[in-house]
């Protein structure tokens, strides 16, 4: 049997080492569509950093692993699937077949409409071509302008900032990592960022580039600068352009099943190009984040091999370490109408709570320097702990986290625990 696996990134390289330990006599395809081993895109802010080597940001350190796997590595662009003929077609013309698919297509940047976009000192942050240039013209001291200050914008500017650049960052939304944090949370991280010497610019976005080196940015505000390098962190979308024609079923990504399954029966999907279902806000997502991308994987790529597997579908977690301030977002962490709203806030300290209810179960939260309950908030959300009175005494004091896990879970798992064993008698 034939394996094939669009995408060598942390989904595809997972997909194919869990089928070959269950299927060792099967043929395993693994395309790319970058020159170069496998490697992870969450290292290149290390690299820019100068934390890394080039090397450190392989996925698998020795060069010969996927030829001791017998896995056979491909390098090129798919540009269709076919799941009557069991094809994928590659820009090279070439065709390669399968019995089994598994798309792991990963991300795009997404680019905003913006004049002088396509000019060589704006720059997208996503490959390893892309690093090595940021990195020549990134010098200390240049002049730098980040657009964007979402999830991905606040790894950047981290690197950008050890490098010695003189940073500027502009965000559309009203705060900084808007899609994942609240105005209170989103807020504290940009006094953090300016205390440590970044200038952000918020509800402000570049309306044009003019050409020329430097380059000329126009801002909403009025306002025009010079800036000796633009770097693109605007977002980034599913990578699922060469399943236009096919018969393959997509909404913003490939909608799969508990099973990793698309709508084609023996193609697969996981990763930040699949569309899942999420239990927290009972919706399916895009979950672009690289734990639900492998676990996702292992799922599909159990299936794969013959051994029935179902995903726990997709966890709303994000853990963001910006220069140093640490802040998580949970679940469905802009809560809900009709809900209630727990809030902590100490500025100068940088710590922040924010805790969302639905009746009495904790549905999200957002925090801001203050880790030692992550694990607490996660199983609290996704267990759909039931709260009672624990509840109210959150509300009034919301520090009270592994108070009430402990009080409260336990008694459900003992709950659970009593219901399943009267079921069985």
């Amino acid at each position: 049997m034939r394996h094939v696996i669009i995408g060598n990134g942390p989904a595809g390289v997972t997909a194919a080492e869990t089928i070959r330990k269950h299927r060792p006599g099967d043929e395993i395809v693994l395309i790319g569509d970058e020159p170069g081993p496998p490697y992870s895109r969450m290292a290149i802010p290390y690299l820019l950093a100068g934390d890394i080597e080039r090397s450190g940001t392989r996925l698998r350190k020795s060069s010969s692993h996927f030829d001791a796997l017998g896995i056979k590595q491909v390098e090129g662009r798919v540009k269709s699937v076919s799941a009557a003929r069991r094809l994928v077609g590659m820009a090279s013309g070439e065709s390669i077949e399968f019995d089994k698919c598994l798309i792991a297509s990963g991300s795009l940047p997404q680019s905003p409409p913006i004049p002088g976009l396509d000019s060589d000192l704006v720059q997208a942050c996503w490959t390893l071509a892309d690093a090595d240039r940021i990195m020549a013209l990134a010098k200390p001291g240049a002049r730098v302008l980040q657009m964007g200050a979402g999830f991905i914008g606040c790894i950047i500017l981290e690197s950008l900032v050890r490098r010695g650049v003189k940073l500027t960052v502009v965000e559309m939304g009203d705060r900084m990592v808007p899609r994942m944090m609240g105005e209170g949370a989103g807020g504290m991280i940009r006094a953090w960022c300016e205390k440590k010497g970044v200038r952000v610019l918020v509800g402000t976005r570049v309306e044009a580039l003019e050409a020329g080196a430097p380059l000329r940015a126009k801002l909403s505000d009025g306002f025009s600068e010079d800036f000796d390098l633009v770097i693109q962190a605007t977002g980034v979308r599913p990578s699922i352009g060469f399943l236009a024609d096919s018969s393959i079923k997509c909404d913003r990504g490939v909608l799969v099943d508990e099973a990793q399954m698309t709508s084609a029966d023996g193609i697969y999907a996981a990763g930040d190009c699949a569309e899942a279902f999420d239990a927290a806000t009972n919706t399916r997502v895009v979950s672009a984040i690289q734990p639900n991308a492998v676990e996702q994987a292992r799922v599909a790529a159990m299936n794969m091999a013959g051994h029935p597997t179902s995903s726990r579908g997709v966890t709303q977690i994000n853990v963001l370490d910006t220069l140093g301030l640490v802040s998580t977002s949970f679940g469905q962490w802009q809560g809900v109408d009709g809900g209630e709203r727990a809030e902590l806030s100490d500025p100068e300290g940088f710590r922040y709570l924010c805790l969302e209810f639905k009746d009495d179960v904790l549905i999200g939260a957002n925090s801001v320097g203050m880790t030692d309950h992550v694990g607490v908030l996660r199983n609290l959300i996704e267990g759909h702990v039931r709260l009672g009175p624990w509840k109210d005494r959150l509300l009034a004091d919301p520090t009270q986290l592994m108070e009430a896990y402990l009080a409260r879970a336990q008694s459900q798992a003992d709950w659970q625990g009593r219901a399943r064993g009267t079921a069985k008698a």
